[in-house]
């Protein structure tokens, strides 16, 4: 039996190899090209393939073994490189389109069970009430625990006007919550605003999408011609990133021309770069999306908020905002995403994704594992959930530049007149109710800025941002 694995093993090193230069693996084959292939190692993998393949309880495939060694190998890097199979690799093209069928979750993997990280707004999901760090342990009658995250989020997707029933575990409650939630077309407006009062403006990004920047400008376009705007609040909280370019545009759209907005630095060539404010840099089609952007846009007073929803792209732009003295950061300290994931077509619809540099802000901080520092601490009396933040993944990437620490919970605050312990209901983002919306406003008109509800930060009238 041992004679005829080790020839199972030897055949199968010669077709791992085969397959690793077949799918493009670029990098793979020019390392191969400079040291010999881990020849011991392969082994090891070959013979329990073939002891998987004579001796398991059941046949099974050859594509299931090679596909689960694959995502296997991408799970145990980090928590954000992964196999997307060609449904999964569809799905992710689809969504950075800003549409989609299916509950509108962002979602991760803990301890075996599907964590919710982010209900989108204006959503089934957001309107049933289903909030960060819920569990979801069931998936109509289907237990979640041992589904890959692929495959539970395959299952949450589907035709709208379908229905699908979550088990919810969360903190705090005695027993389950057990929602049933209709699929809807999930068009996630990432770029929102309004005029709170004569002279002071909101922008809401909520994801980095493919038309994020063109609706950006819309938006500014349409405030600015309703009378001039003395302060602006670009609103990044609960904002998980997406497309880098689209940070760039962003960042552009409030910086002077040619500015540094953000670098990355990887060990191949080309993940070694720097992303200036010039069109060569944030346009997608050829041409300048920010050539019609009011001049006033790049001058005007501004706040940009954050929270520990806040990653990724949402983190470049308020990373470059604060470098560059553009704008006040304000809020709570940032998720901590300071990866770059690239996304690598093997050929035959599926894709990898996979870690391939960190990203520093213009004066050559990393974020990553730590998240940004607001200027002004400002807290939610509303957010009295724990927060879950980059540091806190498992194998997550280390910040070589910097002692990292995990952020704190935030702590549990009583709702104005209740008992300590209390959960207060979360408010709309952009409502009359929004505490650190409120504090922002007060600060671009240089009154006082509440850290909390209950203390006053600054006993003198703040300066306006530069």
């Amino acid at each position: 039996m041992h004679s005829k694995l080790r020839s199972i093993g030897f055949i199968l090193v010669g077709a791992v190899a085969g397959i690793l230069i077949s799918l493009n693996f670029q990098a793979i084959a020019e390392r191969a090209t400079r040291s010999s292939l881990p020849i011991e190692e392969l082994r090891a993998f070959t013979e329990v393939f073939g002891a998987i393949k004579t001796n398991y309880v059941e046949p099974v495939e050859d594509k299931k073994l090679i596909t689960e060694a694959i995502n296997g190998m991408l799970a145990g890097l980090d928590p954000h490189s992964a196999y997307l199979d060609a449904e999964a690799f569809k799905e992710l093209q689809v969504g950075t389109q800003g549409q989609f069928g299916g509950l509108g979750i962002e979602v991760g993997m803990e301890d075996g069970f599907v964590k919710v990280v982010s209900p989108i707004e204006d959503t089934p999901a957001f309107k049933a009430g289903i909030k960060p760090n819920d569990l979801i342990i069931k998936l109509d009658d289907t237990p979640v625990k041992g589904m890959s995250l692929n495959d539970a989020v395959k299952k949450m997707r589907g035709k709208p006007n379908t229905q699908i029933t979550l088990t919810i575990s969360r903190k705090g409650e005695p027993a389950p919550i057990v929602v049933t939630l209709t699929r809807a077309v999930i068009r996630v407006q990432s770029v929102k605003s309004k005029l709170l009062e004569p002279g002071y403006a909101w922008i809401r990004v909520s994801q980095f999408q493919e038309a994020t920047a063109d609706n950006l400008v819309k938006h500014i376009d349409t405030l600015f011609k309703q009378g001039p705007v003395k302060g602006l609040v670009l609103d990044l909280r609960n904002d998980p990133g997406g497309l880098l370019h689209g940070a760039v545009a962003i960042s552009a759209a409030f910086l002077p021309v040619k500015s540094l907005i953000v670098s990355t630095d990887g060990r191949a060539e080309d993940a070694r770069k720097k992303f200036y404010a010039t069109p060569g840099d944030y346009a997608r089609r050829g041409e300048d999306i920010l050539r019609n952007l009011p001049a006033a846009a790049k001058t005007v007073p501004m706040v940009v908020l954050v929270n520990g929803g806040s990653a990724s792209a949402s983190e470049i732009v308020a990373g470059a905002l604060q470098d560059h003295k553009r704008a006040k950061v304000m809020g709570t300290q940032t998720f901590g995403k300071g990866s770059v994931q690239t996304i690598m077509p093997l050929g035959n619809n599926t894709a990898i994704k996979l870690t391939t540099a960190r990203y520093f802000t213009p004066s050559g901080r990393s974020i990553q594992a730590l998240g940004v520092t607001p200027d002004i601490m400002v807290e939610d009396p509303s957010d009295t959930a724990t927060r879950v933040r980059e540091a806190d993944l498992q194998r997550h990437l280390e910040n070589n530049k910097a002692a990292v620490s995990k952020g704190e919970a935030p702590r549990a605050r009583p709702a104005p007149g209740g008992a300590p312990g209390e959960q207060m209901k979360p408010v709309e983002l952009g409502s009359k109710d929004d505490f650190q919306l409120a504090q922002a406003i007060a600060f671009l008109k240089g009154e006082p800025v509440k850290a909390t509800q209950a203390t006053v930060a600054q006993s003198k009238p703040a300066t306006k941002t530069d």
